[in-house]
């Protein structure tokens, strides 16, 4: 389990509102939080690896050492997190044998680092799927996210793999079932959320709204993992 501080702060690491408005619903009052936009030099990490869990180790590692090199400039602003939380989630099509996978969140433009808009993925995913029948469209969100303890100061010669396996750093899954639809719905939510219909429901994501989505989706069974570990 990880000992935290009552109110400890925790660097999300991302810039995407509403994935800190989700972990922010789940985790409560047991952090402050901060994200990426508290810290705008910090490092861009490329998220290459095969692997959900892979990504978001590599981002909470990479972040983590840096806020260690940094510790005492932050700490004078006040801007010292006790954890990195990172996570890495993406869609994977039964149909397309799991893609776009890693690949989620630039599926519209594999060749480039950066990524596609919602609307391009989307549409992108709706061609590749024109061909395949409505009982074959199954799919699901899978979310997998890395707690990673900041160091007081940075460890001398220490790999990100090395430090990867420290004890304290974990990572939690998580992964909602569903199906493809043919064509979009709902004006809440991002992502694929307006195709992807959760089993047991018959809207989508982005129809159901944050209570509802909070609750069921990969992300928040991921956070409950990890909640659980919180002490």
């Amino acid at each position: 389990s990880f000992p935290t501080r009552r109110s400890s702060d925790l660097l999300i690491a991302t810039r995407n509102l509403h994935k800190v408005g989700e972990i922010r619903a789940m985790l409560g009052g047991q952090f402050q939080f901060l994200t990426l936009n508290n810290f705008p030099a910090a490092p861009k990490v490329v998220e290459d690896a095969d692997t959900f869990a892979g990504n978001a180790m590599k981002k909470a590692v990479a972040l983590a050492e840096w806020l260690a090199a940094d510790n005492s400039k932050l700490r004078i602003k006040n801007l010292k997190p006790d954890f990195v939380l990172a996570d890495d989630s993406g869609l994977e099509v039964d149909a397309l044998n799991g893609a776009p996978g890693v690949h989620s969140a630039r599926f519209a433009g594999l060749a480039n680092s950066e990524n596609s808009p919602d609307t391009e993925n989307n549409a992108k995913l709706l061609r590749l799927l024109q061909a395949v029948p409505a009982e074959k469209r199954t799919a699901r969100f899978r979310c997998v996210i890395a707690l990673v303890p900041v160091p007081d100061e940075q460890v001398e010669n220490a790999s990100p793999v090395c430090f990867a396996e420290e004890p304290a750093a974990q990572t939690f899954d998580g992964a909602c079932e569903g199906k493809i639809i043919l064509t979009p719905r709902g004006q809440n939510g991002f992502g694929y959320d307006p195709l992807f219909v959760p089993d047991g429901f018959n809207q989508t994501f982005a129809e159901l709204g944050d209570d509802v989505k909070n609750k069921l989706s990969h992300r928040a069974q991921a956070l409950e993992k990890l909640q659980k570990q919180l002490v």
